[in-house]
C-alpha cells in the first residue's frame, strides 16, 4: 500500500482546528507551518479528507521538496522528481500558482516557465517518448518556496474546498464555507444545541452549523478534479468513501432534530439567498430564518451560542451606523447572559463598544485582512459536560 505526504492550507490562525480534523480522520500529522498541515496516509485518505474536510482549503498531494538558491538549483530539483508516478502520458498538467516567501527566488512566472519545462523534460525522458499530447485529465500543480526551499504538489481538489456545491446566491461580502465552519468548531456548539446568527447574510453560519450539527460531510455535493486520477485513488475508493459518509449523514438527521439554528438578517433579498443555499446543502428544513433587525432579537432559552460576523466600516459615515449595532449587540449580552458570543470582524473598536473584555481573542487571516474573533463564554449548562475548546 502506497503512502502518500498529504498538504491542506487552511486559514492562517486556524492550523490547530484543521489538525483536530485530521487526526479525527485517523490520520497522523506530519508537521504544521503557518497556515499548511502535513499528514501521511494511503490513498483512501486523498477521498476521505476532500470529502470531509470543513476547514481545509484544498488537499495537495505532495511530490516533493528540495531547497533551491538558484534558477539551476529549481530547475533541477524539478526534474528530479518522480513525475512519472503522478502524471500519465496523456495527462493536461501546468504549474496553476507559484508564490514565495522569504526566498532569493520570487518570480513566479519564471517558476511557472521553467517548472513546467523541467517536468516536460523529465516526463520525456521517464516515457522514452518525444510528445506529449496533453489530451488527457487535467493535472494542475503548485509551488510554494518558503525560506528558499521549494514544495511542489499537485491540486487534487480543482476548485477550492470552500466551494461545498450549495451557495448558488449570496449577499456581498460573505465570509467563506472554511472560515465560517473553523469558527463554529472553536465553540463547544453541536447537535442538541442553540445557534443563532443576527448577522446571517446568504446563511453561511446557520448552513455550516447544521452541517456540522447533522455530521454531514461538507463534500459530498460536488466533485473533484482528483477522481479521474484513478491510479492514484481508484473508482472504487471514492465509491466507498461517499457510502461510509452517506451513512453517517444519514443517522445525523435525527441528531439535526435536536438542534436549533437561526439566522436573522434585516435584508429580505439576502434571506431569500440563504434559504436556496440552505435548500441546496439539504439542511433548510433544520434551520429557521427570518427578516429581522438585531435590535430584536431575544431568546427565552437560557444557554445558546450566537456566532456572527457583525458588519463594519472604515469610513466616518459607516462607523457613525455601527453605534446602532453594538449598542444592540450590548443589550443582547445584557440580557442573555448565560448564553455564549463569537464575533469576528476587522473593527477593533468592537470591544470597546460592547464594554466587555472577552474571554479569549484569536487572530486570524481572512486572506489579507487581519480579522479577530471575540470570544465571549457563557457558563456550561448543568451536566452537559461541555468543554470549552483553546
Amino acid at each position: 500500500m502506497t503512502t502518500y505526504t498529504f498538504m491542506a492550507p487552511c486559514h492562517f490562525g486556524l492550523e490547530a482546528v484543521l489538525k483536530r480534523e485530521i487526526t479525527g480522520l485517523g490520520y497522523e500529522i506530519a508537521k504544521t507551518e503557518d497556515g499548511r498541515v502535513y499528514f501521511e496516509a494511503d490513498a483512501k485518505a486523498l477521498c476521505l479528507a476532500s470529502l470531509s474536510l470543513r476547514t481545509a482549503e484544498r488537499v495537495m498531494l505532495v511530490v516533493g521538496e528540495y531547497e533551491a538558491l538558484t534558477w539551476d538549483e529549481y530547475f533541477e530539483g524539478m526534474k528530479k522528481l518522480p513525475w512519472e508516478e503522478y502524471i500519465p502520458r496523456e495527462a493536461r498538467f501546468w504549474i496553476k500558482k507559484a508564490s514565495s516567501v522569504n526566498s532569493r527566488l520570487f518570480s513566479p512566472k519564471d517558476m511557472q516557465s521553467l517548472g513546467k519545462k523541467a517536468i516536460v523534460d523529465r516526463l520525456k525522458q521517464s516515457l522514452h517518448t518525444q510528445t506529449l499530447p496533453e489530451t488527457g485529465d487535467d493535472y494542475p500543480i503548485r509551488v510554494f518556496v518558503k525560506k528558499d526551499v521549494v514544495t511542489v504538489g499537485l491540486d487534487t481538489s480543482g476548485d477550492s474546498l470552500h466551494k461545498r456545491g450549495y451557495r448558488k446566491l449570496h449577499g456581498p461580502a460573505p465570509i467563506s464555507e472554511t472560515l465560517a465552519a473553523a469558527l463554529i468548531l472553536l465553540t463547544p456548539f453541536g447537535a442538541g444545541r442553540i445557534l443563532a446568527d443576527p448577522f446571517c447574510g446568504s446563511g453561511t453560519f446557520p448552513i455550516e452549523a447544521a452541517l456540522i450539527a447533522g455530521r454531514v460531510a461538507p463534500g459530498l455535493n460536488r466533485d473533484f478534479i482528483s477522481e479521474k486520477w484513478t491510479h492514484i485513488a481508484p473508482e472504487k475508493a471514492w465509491r466507498q468513501a461517499r457510502e461510509e459518509l452517506n451513512e453517517i449523514r444519514e443517522e445525523g438527521k435525527r441528531l439535526l432534530e435536536d438542534t436549533t439554528i437561526l439566522g436573522y438578517d434585516a435584508d429580505g433579498e439576502v434571506l431569500r439567498a440563504a434559504r436556496e443555499n440552505a435548500g441546496a446543502a439539504g439542511v433548510s428544513g433544520y434551520i429557521h430564518f427570518q427578516k429581522q433587525d438585531v435590535s430584536r432579537f431575544s431568546s427565552s432559552k437560557k444557554y445558546g451560542f450566537m456566532v456572527s460576523n457583525p458588519p463594519y466600516g472604515e469610513r466616518m459615515e459607516d462607523r457613525q451606523a455601527l453605534e446602532p449595532i453594538y449598542k444592540s449587540l450590548k443589550k443582547i449580552m445584557a440580557d442573555n447572559p448565560t448564553w455564549s458570543y463569537y464575533f469576528i470582524t476587522s473593527d477593533q473598536s468592537i470591544q470597546k463598544s460592547i464594554g466587555k473584555k472577552p474571554a479569549k481573542k484569536r487572530k486570524i487571516y481572512n486572506g489579507m485582512i487581519r480579522t479577530d474573533y471575540y470570544m465571549y463564554m457563557g457558563p456550561k449548562p448543568a451536566g452537559k459536560g461541555i468543554r470549552f475548546d483553546e
